[in-house]
């Protein structure tokens, strides 16, 4: 069976009509990682960032990015959002975030959850962005990777 692009038609790109749906309840969970050095993660673990408390930051992001995802992703639906759970996990060398977005609606919420990772992940690296700067400026080994979809459940 060969897949269609439902947000194209005619070449020309499109909001996908979804009047017709009924409301289902639906999750998805979507993570990520940024790569971080030993001592930035040892910062954040014993929470002396000078920006203050990184994880609260980044949550706090987060959930407002699931909540603007249909302003910055223009085919997107404005979904009502019925919950948001945030969290995080210290690695060896990467700080993992995963994000799950629930609604009771006609569409998924997968693009929501990749954005509330997205934009956390985003939001640590500014928050630790003047400890893992080099001489010039540059960050050489931070790193934000595997941002993915982990489940996706309807009904």
């Amino acid at each position: 069976m060969e897949k269609s692009f439902t947000h194209i038609e005619a070449g020309r790109a499109r909001m996908v009509d979804i009047s017709e749906k009924n409301n289902v309840p639906r999750l998805a969970r979507a993570a990520g990682e940024i790569v971080l050095s030993a001592e930035t993660l040892e910062k954040i673990r014993t929470g002396t960032v000078e920006k203050g408390n990184v994880f609260a930051t980044a949550r706090v992001a987060a959930v407002l990015a699931v909540k603007k995802t249909p302003d910055t992703i223009p085919m997107c639906h404005q979904i009502p959002i019925t919950g948001i759970d945030v969290n995080f996990e210290v690695g060896e060398d990467a700080i993992s975030a995963i994000v799950e977005v629930r609604t009771v609606w006609k569409t998924g919420v997968e693009m929501e959850a990749l954005t509330g990772v997205s934009v956390a992940l985003l939001t640590i690296w500014d928050m630790v962005k003047s400890a893992e700067k080099d001489e010039s400026g540059n960050y050489p080994h931070t790193l934000i990777r595997n941002i993915r979809v982990l489940e996706k459940l309807k009904g």
